[in-house]
């Protein structure tokens, strides 16, 4: 059997199209543009313009209204960024999608090779194991004792027996067995294609930490309007009705309410994602990056994650080495030619092709006549051909099936746990007449070494450090499992068996440091405990069986290189390299991504609370003291065009700046708990100390300048120092106990701030209703805002050292 050519495929795929469903048409531009206006406050903005046009048009049209055209610009600049946001994050979340996609085993040039699954085309012969999602609708050439669940497409929850010459479906599973399957139909045309149209219609869940984010917004947003109504209401009562009141107190709104914090959180995930898949870690769905910072228990495997998954073998030991050697070819599903098929086996293809084995053609002498596919219920696998039959499995499993006397057993059970303690994974191989299951044959024991991964010892080493617990959940030997973690630096003073499960009581299953010999139906019941214990659990498996366990974990892990389809389907997380080390790089991502939030939280708000502040108090003052400005107008300490100036420069490009920072210390403080505030204590003091101290600065320039340069040169100073001001407050915020590396982006950011801002207050003051300073003027305002950018420094140290202290 050769399969197709790859010309050929290329040619069909080209004549039938790649084998996936159509993807949504991407939404325009223009419309991404035109959502970033649906805000209730917003619509309340555009409205006040139009009032504003409307009088100026009524008073005669005289000069050009620039306060209203330079709202406009800066709503437009806002909605562009917006925009921008959205599409980075889009592209972000497609770019990982591209590395989740499904691999299948593909029959090409003679050859089995990795595809894609969206590459195959009718004609192709695809390999299939147990935990594989069908990826085309075909026809079984080969398979024995073949379970299909096909509940996708029927809602019969029983799985299927299928035979040789019957019709599997795409999108269902292959619960039992192995099976080739040649292709016949792809993408819509095949069964998959018939619930295309209840895929189109689900919808992305919102995370956790967004639906806390958006009711935060909202209650912030609910203070805001109230304040801005008593403005407006305080306005109107000093000088009748006015839309100048009216756009002020609404683009205050604007600019207080976080509105913008979805999409900056969005992305900063995305970007976080992205950062993990560079480290080999492709998160599938958002929410897991919140709960991985939170982890507080690592439920992992042994074999491939803390190993190499290497499995060579070492020695066969045993009275028949030719009928061990024999039994490791024919009872054997994986094919040494492709490499395609479990590690384990082959590593033993290879052992008994270095012994002078012919694997073809022994294979060819001795067909299959029947089979047992593997399964974790009985922990063997058998195999008959006209020769007799072959088993191998675990030694517990096949000894007691042996034809020897209770004491050669048991002389057998413990030589095979003097091999496990040695580090050594043991498969024992045995010989039956026809397809006789009972009174066997000894055959030998396959003694396997998988030694650590070298990087192992000290991610385990700073994972501890990082206050999260380390448990093993393994298939394996108990003597093996402990071997292993004392090599890896895995503190274990108690060890349990599958057995042993059935009678430890909840409290005491949380004692126990290394599961051995774990069915992965247990698996649930030890992730069940951890989290009634309160603890927040990530657990990794790979195997069909293991799905009810990730699914139900707080971060399911599953393997990219050695895991099921199904399991990668359930999974929060997927390692593509199979590597622990991989998943602590995770965790330290994912508490990145944390505290980076809590960084530009803690700026947005703190500079925020400044604006309302300067505001509030400002045209209180001005309305008790009677101050006006040039016109007559109320003197308002900002004007609304340059309180939205100042929501843009620094809401923008400093707030996304810091979603890029870099936290290496994440690791050195314990989790973070799962239900923390937005804000924790710290953060909340940091905003309301910070937030004060700039807005008393502000408010003593709009105090005191007014005598030496006159009440809108006051102004001018003051809307520049807010602006300036609020880009360094970006650094203080960056700061905890913990140091972050040097960020050029924010440097970037904040200057390319400052740098606009001098453009504008030189050579474009009329725009925000400013007026020219003098240098000496210019040089006060950037030495008050480095005066403030220091006190929030000392508050940011003052508040952290107490956290630490406490």
């Amino acid at each position: 059997m050769r399969g197709l050519s790859s010309e050929e495929a290329r040619r069909r795929l080209q004549e039938f199209g790649p084998n996936a469903l159509p993807e949504e048409p991407e939404e325009p531009l223009w419309r991404r543009f035109l959502h970033q206006f649906q805000s209730p406050l917003i619509y309340i903005l555009l409205f006040a313009l139009a009032v504003d046009l409307a009088l100026w048009l009524a008073e005669g049209a005289h000069g050009v209204p620039l306060e209203s055209l330079s709202i406009l610009v800066i709503l437009l600049l806002n909605a562009g960024l917006g925009t921008f946001q959205e599409k980075r994050s889009e592209e972000a979340l497609k770019r990982l999608k591209a590395l989740a996609e499904p691999l299948v085993y593909v029959l090409r040039d003679g050859r089995f090779v990795r595809l894609p699954s969206r590459e195959l085309v009718p004609g192709d012969v695809v390999r299939l194991e147990a935990g594989d999602r069908i990826p085309a609708d075909g026809v079984l050439l080969e398979g024995s004792g073949v379970l299909v669940d096909e509940s996708v497409l029927t809602g019969e929850s029983v799985p299927v027996e299928k035979g040789v010459g019957e019709e599997v479906h795409a999108g269902t599973l292959l619960v039992r067995g192995r099976a080739l399957v040649e292709v016949t139909r792809t993408g819509l045309k095949s069964a998959m294609g018939r619930i295309a149209a209840l895929l189109a219609g689900m919808e992305e869940e919102k995370t956790p930490l967004e639906r806390r984010l958006h009711a935060f917004g909202n209650r912030v947003a609910r203070w805001v309007l109230l304040l801005a109504l008593a403005l407006v209401l305080l306005g109107f009562w000093v000088e009748g009705f006015s839309a100048k009141v009216v756009l002020f107190a609404v683009a205050l709104a604007v600019a207080a309410v976080p509105e913008g914090l979805p999409a900056i959180l969005t992305l900063a995930l995305s970007l976080g994602m992205e950062r993990m898949a560079r480290r080999k870690a492709v998160v599938r769905r958002l929410a897991a990056v919140e709960a991985l910072g939170s982890v507080t228990v690592i439920a992992t495997d042994k074999t491939g994650t803390l190993t190499e998954n290497r499995m060579e073998v070492e020695s066969v030991v045993g009275l028949d080495p030719e009928g061990a050697l024999l039994a490791m070819v024919l009872c054997n599903d994986a094919d040494l030619a492709t490499g395609a098929g479990d590690p384990l086996e082959l590593g033993l293809l290879r052992y008994a092709a270095k012994a002078g084995l012919d694997v073809e053609r022994l294979r060819r002498e001795y067909p299959r006549l029947s089979e047992r596919p593997f399964d974790s219920a009985w922990k063997y696998m058998r195999v008959t051909t006209p020769k007799g039959s072959y088993l191998k499995g675990a030694p517990e499993a096949l000894i007691p099936r042996l034809a020897l006397t209770e004491q050669e057993k048991a002389r057998l059970l413990q030589e095979a746990e003097a091999h496990a303690a040695k580090g050594y994974r043991v498969l024992a191989l045995a010989f039956g007449e026809g397809e006789r299951e009972e009174g066997l044959r000894f055959l030998g024991f396959v003694l396997l070494l998988d030694p650590p991964r070298p990087e192992v010892p000290e991610a385990m080493r700073r994972i501890l450090a990082a206050g999260v617990r380390v448990v093993m959940v393994t298939g394996d030997h108990p003597a093996t499992a402990l071997a292993i973690a004392r090599r890896i630096g895995l503190p274990v003073e108690t060890v349990a068996t599958g057995e042993d499960l059935e009678d430890l009581c909840d409290e005491e299953l949380l004692e126990v440091d290394v599961f051995a010999r774990v069915k992965p139906e247990q698996k649930l019941r030890i992730v069940d405990a951890l989290q009634r214990a309160g603890e927040v659990v990530a657990m990794t498996g790979d195997g069909v069986n293991d799905a009810p366990a990730l699914k139900r974990a707080d971060v399911g892990v599953a393997m990219g290189e050695r895991g099921s389809e199904v399991s990668r389907e359930v999974a929060d997380l997927v390692l593509l390299d199979d590597n622990f080390a991989t998943l602590v790089a995770a965790i330290e991502e994912g508490r990145s991504i944390y505290e980076n939030i809590q960084k530009f939280l803690r700026f947005l708000f703190s500079t925020n609370l400044s604006e309302i502040l300067v505001v509030a108090a400002g045209m209180v003052f001005a309305a008790i003291l009677g101050l006006r400005d040039a016109a007559g107008h109320l003197l308002l300490p900002l004007t609304a065009v340059q309180i939205l100036w100042i929501n843009l420069v620094t809401d923008g490009l400093p707030a996304l700046a810091l979603a890029l920072d870099q936290n290496p210390g994440v690791l050195r403080r314990p989790p973070r708990p799962k239900e923390s505030p937005l804000l924790d204590g710290p953060s909340l003091r940091f905003v309301l100390l910070t937030g004060g101290v700039k807005a008393g600065l502000a408010l003593g320039l709009l105090a005191l300048l007014p005598h030496w340069v006159g009440v809108e040169a006051a102004r001018s100073a003051t809307f520049h120092f807010m602006a300036v001001g609020q880009l360094f407050f970006a650094y203080a915020a960056r700061h905890t106990e913990l140091v972050p590396l040097p960020n050029p982006y924010l440097h970037g950011a904040v200057a390319l701030g400052i740098l606009a801002q001098l453009a504008l207050g030189t050579w474009f003051p009329g725009l925000v209703e400013a007026v020219p300073l003098p240098p000496w003027l210019w040089g006060g305002v950037l030495a008050l805002a480095l005066l403030a950018w220091g006190l929030a420094e000392a508050v940011d140290r003052l508040v952290w050292r107490k956290e630490v202290l406490r």
